[in-house]
Parts: C-alpha cells; sequence; structure tokens
C-alpha cells in the first residue's frame, strides 16, 4: 500500500487516485515527509485555501527550489528565487497591481481575436501532417500550434520559437521535477541563458514598441512594473503555452480516444474539455505558505508551512463528483474542476487555454474523423512535481 507521495514514481502522476482517495476519507490534510509539505485533498478545502490568501499564501510559492543543490544555487544567484514577482507567486498588494496590469492583454476581445489565428495553425499544420496518416501527438500535432501563438502573442520572432520551446523545457524539469545534480546545473545554464533571451527581448521592446505583449508590459515599467517582473510575466505565459496547455490536449485526446467518443460532438466539445480537466488535469496542484498556524481537520499546520493544495486530488472527490473516476462527458458540473484555482488567484490565462483546447479538438475532429491509438504502445507520463503531460503518443488515421 503506498504511503506517501513519491515524485520519481511512475504512479506519481499517472495513477495517483486509490492513495488520494484513501487521503480525502481518513487524512484530508496529510503531512508528506517526500514532499515536505502539508497536502490538502478535499475539494472544499482546496477551494477555501485558495479563496484564503491571508491564510494561504502565495509569496515565494511556485519557487520550487527547495530540491536543488547548493552548487546548483550558486550557479542561478539572484535566479534562485525565479518567479519571486509573477502574479501567481506573490499577495496583495502587489498581487493586484500585477494582476491589473496583465489582464488588459486577455480582455474577452482580444482572446477572441486570438481564436481564428489559433484555428488556422491548426489546419496549417494538418495539411502537413495529414497526408502521412500517422504521427506522434505529443511531438507533432499537440504542441506546434500552442507554441505558435504564444509566440506571436508574446512578440517571440518565428525563428526564435524552437530556442524558447527548449528553454522553457528545461526551466520547467529544473525548478518543477527532480534531478540529479549533474543534470540540475546543466539545466541552471539552460535557464539562465533563457532569461538572458527574454531579458533582451523586453529591452528591444523598449526601443521598438509593436502591437504584442511584451511591448504592452514594456510600456508600464517604471509606472505600474518593475524590468524583472516583466521578465518573469513573459516567460511564465512562455510556459503555460509551451508546455501546460500543450500537456492538457494531449492528455484530453488520450481520455477521448480511450473513451471511444472522438470526435466530440460540437454541442459536447466544452463540457468535454472540462471533464477532461477534471480528470486528466494537466496541474496537479498549487504550493501556499501557511501564514499563520492553521487547524483543520484536527491537524495543526504550524506557520511557515509547506501546503500542496491537491486540485488532482479535488477534482476526483466523489462528494462534488459522483463516480469521480468515470469519464462522463456530459457531466453537469464538470467545470467545478480547480485546475485554474480559484479566487484572485484564478489562471489570468484561463479563457485563452479553454479556447485553445476546444479549437483544437473541434478542428482535430473535423480533419482526422478516424483518430485513433496505435496499439500496444506503453502510454508514459513525464515524472513531474505538479504537471502531468505525455512523454509522447503515437496515433494513427
Amino acid at each position: 500500500m503506498i504511503e506517501d507521495f513519491d515524485v520519481t514514481s511512475d504512479w506519481h502522476v499517472a495513477a495517483p487516485y486509490d492513495f488520494l482517495r484513501r487521503l480525502r476519507a481518513g487524512s484530508p490534510v496529510f503531512k508528506s515527509e517526500h514532499l515536505g509539505a502539508y497536502v490538502l485533498t478535499r475539494h472544499a478545502d482546496v477551494r477555501a485555501a485558495y479563496g484564503d490568501p491571508a491564510s494561504f499564501s502565495s509569496e515565494g510559492s511556485l519557487t520550487i527550489s527547495r530540491s536543488l543543490t547548493r552548487e546548483t544555487r550558486e550557479k542561478l544567484g539572484e535566479h534562485g528565487s525565479f518567479l519571486s514577482s509573477f502574479v501567481a507567486n506573490v499577495d496583495p498588494p502587489d498581487h493586484t497591481r500585477l494582476r491589473r496590469s496583465v489582464s488588459r492583454a486577455f480582455t474577452p476581445r482580444a482572446v477572441a481575436a486570438l481564436e481564428q489565428r489559433f484555428r488556422r495553425l491548426n489546419e496549417d499544420l494538418l495539411d502537413r501532417v495529414a497526408p502521412r496518416g500517422q504521427a506522434d501527438f505529443v511531438t507533432e500535432l499537440g504542441h506546434e500550434p500552442s507554441i505558435k501563438l504564444t509566440a506571436r502573442f508574446i512578440g517571440v520572432p518565428e525563428a526564435d520559437e524552437a530556442f524558447v520551446q527548449a528553454h522553457v523545457k528545461d526551466w520547467f524539469q529544473l525548478f518543477l521535477s527532480p534531478q540529479p545534480p549533474e543534470r540540475q546545473l546543466e539545466l541552471a545554464g539552460s535557464f539562465l541563458d533563457y532569461l538572458d533571451y527574454v531579458d533582451r527581448l523586453v529591452a528591444a521592446r523598449a526601443k521598438e514598441p509593436r502591437d504584442d505583449f511584451t511591448s504592452l508590459m514594456t510600456a508600464l515599467i517604471g509606472a505600474e512594473l518593475t524590468h524583472r517582473e516583466v521578465v518573469e510575466l513573459i516567460s511564465t505565459i512562455l510556459l503555460g503555452g509551451n508546455d501546460t496547455v500543450p500537456n492538457q490536449l494531449g492528455n484530453t485526446v488520450l481520455r477521448l480516444l480511450r473513451e471511444g467518443v472522438w470526435p466530440v460532438p460540437g454541442a459536447l466539445l466544452a463540457n468535454a474539455s472540462e471533464e477532461c480537466m477534471r480528470i486528466d488535469g494537466a496541474s496537479l496542484g498549487s504550493f501556499r505558505y501557511a501564514a499563520r498556524k492553521i487547524d483543520l481537520h484536527g491537524v495543526s499546520i504550524p506557520a511557515g508551512a509547506l501546503v500542496l493544495l491537491s486540485t488532482d486530488s479535488a477534482g476526483h472527490d466523489e462528494s462534488v463528483f459522483p463516480d469521480p473516476d468515470r469519464f462522463v462527458i456530459d457531466r453537469p458540473n464538470a467545470a467545478e474542476h480547480l485546475v485554474f484555482g480559484y479566487g484572485i488567484h484564478f489562471c489570468v490565462g484561463a479563457a485563452l487555454a479553454r479556447l485553445q483546447l476546444r479549437t483544437a479538438l473541434e478542428v482535430l475532429g473535423r480533419r482526422l474523423p478516424r483518430l485513433r491509438l496505435v496499439p500496444g504502445q506503453a502510454v508514459a507520463y513525464r515524472r513531474s512535481i505538479v504537471g502531468r503531460g505525455l512523454s509522447s503518443l503515437a496515433v494513427e488515421w
């Protein structure tokens, strides 16, 4: 019987649900020695914690660098606390100021304008790949449109897309997945190169503004934002577009194919997307720090303790989602999952992520109605502390 989380094992990402079910029933506030954190597993508690930033502080919560060696920390220097000023990593009043600035780029009108661009990117990709009759969904179908859309949105030149993708993957591994000491040093070097690139992009847009997110944010430096805040905002949005959104699409397509509901009828696309996020979320949760001593379900969480809000467990809470391990394409409350967080830290890019997921599924379903899994393959997920993504997925049509 599993007794604790273990981010080095396959089950941690692929199939943690029996373990999480036992925690919800018997240890809803679980002290994990492996994670060095208290874990909240019930939907009500996770939602309440997101909604109570005064008790569950975001200050420094994304800087998961506790696993880094002293050598790696020294190499990173001041950047060992990367994301220290990202909007999801701070509390009010800084959060209020940062969120207000970022929200200017994510208005409903701006997000809607991206839909046609994203649809075209998917169509163009399928024009090239569809005649082949087979592909690795992860590397050849799932990532490119989102990467290109995010690059255009941010203002990354097309020639730099591959560089950004490779380096984003490296910094994800450095901060959010366990790595041996020598690999940490390699990844730290890559990460510093990446920060230098973003830094130069910001400087270039300060001199010559364009119609992109970097120019919009750079114009606020000095008045509302600092240079470092802009670099971190750009870096993290690039992570979402290069990693989190494509991972969710891969998880979603695997689920739909396994469930035999491909292609999804148009009227059910939105709800099917929410149900897939609930049952196979690309994000497993968020870390917080206890701002004070917190007593919950008979457990005292000391002030300063690290707390994991397990959205993965919350999405499988049987008190909210009956028969939670079963995929129900028209589940009436599927959107009550907490993959995007809740409250003041609800993901600022959630509307864009949802639009991308729905649009990609609509185009893929129309263009590849006979899409199916290549039989006999071993499906494997990347190892991670807080993310779920496939390393590959062989498909044919």
